[in-house]
């Protein structure tokens, strides 16, 4: 089972399993929203895939009801909707007022109220429906899907659809597509009214809670790190759009070296990056390479790479401490530095070509010692992008902070359990954090909530954490380090 966990306006949304919601769509419908708590006037939502088989082909579709309100639709109601009286009623005066044609198509369907509400924007426009405009659209641009947006008559319910080929379907179309139903959730309330909420999307009525893990990480969850994420994402953007890439002939790095202290997140960074592209994640270790017998390093390279050429699919390989395979290049002549010499003459053999032979590969090299790397490996054609990953300062230690704890409290909070105190000073715990790194924060958080853990096993009850708590799993970590 792959779940995808990735975060949207603040709430962490897990969808689950959803190769396999796209396979059971094929023979019956499959509901994705069971129970979930929505931020008002949004009482609830409804996802549905089904399978439908059009002129076009086999489809893929993707329906969403967004539910808000139970009061039927009187002319009353309606009057309030377009004139900007209730929250849906704002978003579609302010839609209408912009040219929206999803606020003009269900504004033309109410009858009289549509000719007032045109004669107060000054667009002198009688009601009725408008034969020229189509329905309005919702759109990912990531992968190409779009949702059409409609207002259902027989109450206040926002639907969004959108179809796919059923051959062509994938999770990051699903992925999308429960994106944009939030999106609508949001216009229909406030732009933070999902921050620290928790939603899953899954077949099974009531799902196991699902922690985030660094396989699952997106670059939404990377606290900190503001340009260093921006650079990222232009690389997933370049993955994500190759027919704007091929119009100009530009070519996507192929190669990315990530240096910093240990602990600074250079793993958790490639893995986000990897997930962004929507791309499949190998990693290479030290030991898939190095071989104690003459000439088994170097086949195991050419084995990997050889590899990669036949990957049909977005891929980001990944070595992980890259100067323990290919360090101190030309220097010593004892064997296990020739060893060394000869695995990376080979790797610069196969980089050269790597992106020719296989443009959906991309390939990352982390490492905590880049002095340790010869330099002719890592030159542009090779590592195009070379990214120092700091130890975070005060800011970005705070937003680590935030980023660990919305996580945290969304995967175990539930039935009126709270696991963070709510006057947390987030900066506070920046400042006293002084030189930690993001693995640092971990572990203080882990340290926590093994005390709180602890405390509820001998006496039956805790309370929430606090800000003294958290700060003397500081003072003690930094003590130690």
């Amino acid at each position: 089972m792959h779940d995808e966990i990735f975060e949207y306006a603040g709430a962490t949304v897990s969808l689950v399993d959803p190769s396999t919601v796209l396979a059971a769509a094929r023979v019956n419908p499959v509901e994705l929203v069971h129970h979930a708590d929505w931020p008002s006037p949004v009482q609830r939502v409804e996802v549905t895939v089904s399978s439908l088989d059009t002129t076009a082909g086999p489809m893929h579709v993707f329906v969403a009801r967004v539910h808000a309100g139970a009061e039927p639709m009187s002319t009353e109601r309606m009057r309030k909707l377009v004139l900007g009286r209730d929250p849906i009623g704002v978003l579609l005066s302010k839609r209408i007022a912009e040219g929206d044609p999803v606020a003009t198509r269900i504004v033309d369907g109410v009858g009289s109220a549509a000719a007032a509400a045109y004669r107060k924007l000054g667009l002198d426009k009688a009601g009725g429906p408008a034969p020229h405009r189509g329905p309005g659209v919702f759109a990912d641009a990531g992968v190409g899907l779009q949702a059409e947006v409609s207002h259902e008559a027989d109450g206040d319910v926002i639907r969004l659809r959108s179809e796919v080929p059923r051959d062509e379907a994938t999770a990051n179309h699903l992925r999308a597509f429960v994106t944009l139903t939030l999106q609508a959730v949001t216009e229909l309330t406030e732009p933070e009214a999902l921050r620290g909420r928790r939603y899953v999307f899954s077949r099974e009525a009531t799902p196991p809670p699902a922690p985030v893990t660094t396989q699952q990480v997106t670059l939404d969850m990377v606290g900190g790190l503001a340009d260093l994420v921006g650079e990222l994402r232009q690389i997933a953007v370049s993955f994500r759009h190759p027919e704007a890439m091929a119009r100009w002939g530009a070519r996507r790095p192929q190669g990315i070296l990530m240096y910093g202290p240990p602990g600074t997140g250079k793993t958790m960074l490639s893995r986000a990056l990897a997930n962004e592209i929507g791309a499949d994640f190998r990693e290479i270790r030290t030991p898939e390479i190095l071989d104690k017998w003459l000439g088994g390093s170097e086949r195991n390279i050419k084995q990997i790479f050889r590899d990669a050429r036949r990957y049909r699919v977005p891929t980001l390989m990944l070595f992980d401490e890259f100067d323990s395979i290919v360090s101190y290049a030309g220097a010593g002549g004892d064997a296990a530095s020739q060893a060394l010499n000869a695995v990376a003459g080979i790797f610069k053999q196969e980089m050269n070509d790597l992106f020719e032979a296989n443009p959906n590969v991309i390939v990352v090299a982390t490492t905590n010692f880049p002095q340790r790397v010869d330099e002719s490996l890592i030159r542009s054609g090779r590592f195009d992008i070379k990214i120092s990953v700091p130890r975070p300062d005060e800011v970005s230690r705070a937003e680590i902070f935030r980023k660990m704890i919305e996580g945290l409290a969304a995967a175990h909070e539930r039935g009126g359990f709270r696991m963070f105190a709510p006057d947390l000073d987030l900066p506070a715990l920046g400042v006293a954090s002084t030189g930690m790194t993001g693995a640092d924060i971990k572990e203080v958080l882990r340290r926590v909530q093994m005390t709180k853990a602890m405390q509820e096993a001998r006496t039956g009850a805790a309370d929430p954490i606090s800000q003294q708590e958290l700060l003397a799993a500081v003072r003690d970590l930094r003590g130690h380090v």
